[in-house]
């Protein structure tokens, strides 16, 4: 194997286990940065012998076995070891003692490793905004890239909000620790963010040669099934889980054999998978009854569920979608909602009414570097007989996209526009 495709297996592997190492880490030492610094410390290690060595049988452990290796340095170096064993058979003790009270345990409130360390990554003494990328950063192994095209901002200031979040939390001395009662709730909304967000990504990578990464799909759907046990009376999160069991209905429609991406329209909805569908609308009839159907990710949800339920593209219901989007607008203020609002106008009043309204986004700031801008406008140019324009916005749109397979998705659109 040669030297770069040795890094790039090791960045693979390392995007797989980047979570469960810090987790078990922060579980370990009670400190979520420092968990985060030891399990960097681990790649760095694995990126300096495995090229020379070879990749191990289990990479995974090998890289766990380093990683814990160094917390337990680290703790003999502070001469923490024995403050630490006290600790953990006071907390021992003490969880004995309250196993009688079952709503009082932490376990009982969440019970799921990774999301409790969400939730502790979500703590109210950070911004909203610093939550969420710190949460994506360092629990979720999501990339500094790949978290600033989630928000639609600069690199360097995600990269100062994740910075300036560790010190915070280093600084503050909070521990590893999990919320109960109404503590959880209001970390609620950021936890549900953050499983979001994951979930976009893995439905459409930032970057990279693929354009789904169904690990972080599963993942994200996971997590939100666990969110709706934790918090039962929570619309959002049944909503939450309907869009992405939805939208996960689709996956096996989404690329070819060669990974390429197929359109919505084009899909063979043959391949949607019912059951999928079937747990995602079961969910939004939950948020109906929690009355929380003007929620954003209910709204979202609806959506989707408008094109689960249509047997093809053709009897897709578009005023309904673009009326949701509508609805969707008044809640979120987004100007890629108005961006998804108009492909909607599109299907119902023609090209000509879509593209005035993205004409009218061109100058939104959010979307300056957003790729999806110009090929939406590319698209609907094509559809006017417009094709030097229709090709110019294609090239745009294709230099501004991160993921190699929409790329040259876009690229093939461009030269279809410049053939036609």
């Amino acid at each position: 194997m040669t030297a770069a495709a040795t890094h790039r297996a090791i960045l693979a592997v390392w995007r797989i286990e980047q979570p469960r190492l810090i987790t078990s880490l922060a579980r370990m030492l009670r400190d979520v940065p420092l968990a985060e610094d030891l399990t960097q410390e681990a790649l760095i290690a694995a990126l300096e012998r495995w090229p020379q060595a070879g990749i191990p049988e289990r990479p995974g452990a090998w890289l766990m076995a380093t990683a814990k290796r160094r917390a337990l340095d680290h703790l003999r170096r502070r001469q923490m070891l024995e403050r630490k064993h006290d600790m953990i058979a006071r907390d021992m003790e003490e969880d004995q003692q309250a196993m009688p009270d079952l709503d009082a345990g932490l376990d009982d409130d969440i019970g799921d490793e990774m999301l409790r360390l969400v939730f502790t990554a979500c703590h109210p003494l950070l911004s909203r905004e610093a939550r969420v990328a710190l949460a994506l950063r360092m629990v979720c192994g999501l990339t500094t890239e790949e978290i600033a095209r989630a928000f639609l901002l600069p690199e360097a200031t995600i990269a100062q909000r994740i910075v300036r979040a560790k010190r915070t939390l280093s600084d503050s001395g909070l521990s590893y620790e999990t919320p109960h009662g109404e503590e959880l709730s209001q970390r609620l909304a950021t936890v549900l963010e953050v499983v979001y967000l994951i979930f976009n990504e893995g439905y459409t990578a930032a970057r990279g040669e693929n354009w789904l990464r169904l690990q972080l799909c599963n993942e994200a759907l996971r997590l939100g099934r666990v969110l709706t046990s934790v918090a039962p009376r929570e619309p959002e999160a049944y909503a939450l889980l309907a869009l992405m069991e939805l939208n996960a209905s689709r996956a096996a429609a989404r690329t070819d054999a060669a990974g390429d991406p197929i359109l919505l329209l084009d899909q063979n909805r043959a391949l949607w998978d019912q059951l999928q569908i079937h747990r995602g609308l079961q969910a939004l009839v939950r948020v109906r009854e929690l009355g929380g159907s003007g929620g954003a990710y209910a709204l979202q949800a609806a959506i989707i569920a408008c094109h689960a339920r249509a047997p093809t593209a053709r009897e897709t219901d578009w005023r309904g979608i673009a009326d949701l989007y509508a609805e969707l607008a008044a809640v979120l203020h987004s100007p890629i909602v108005e961006l998804n609002r108009a492909v909607a106008i599109g299907m119902v009043d023609g090209p000509a009414a879509a593209l005035e309204i993205i004409e009218k986004l061109a100058h939104e700031p959010a979307l300056k570097t957003y790729h999806l801008l110009p090929s939406v406008r590319g698209d609907l140019l094509y559809k006017l007989g417009r094709y030097d324009q229709a090709r110019c916005a294609f090239e745009a749109a294709a230099a501004l996209a991160g993921n190699q397979r929409e790329r040259d998705l876009l690229m093939r659109r461009a030269a279809e526009a410049a053939s036609t």
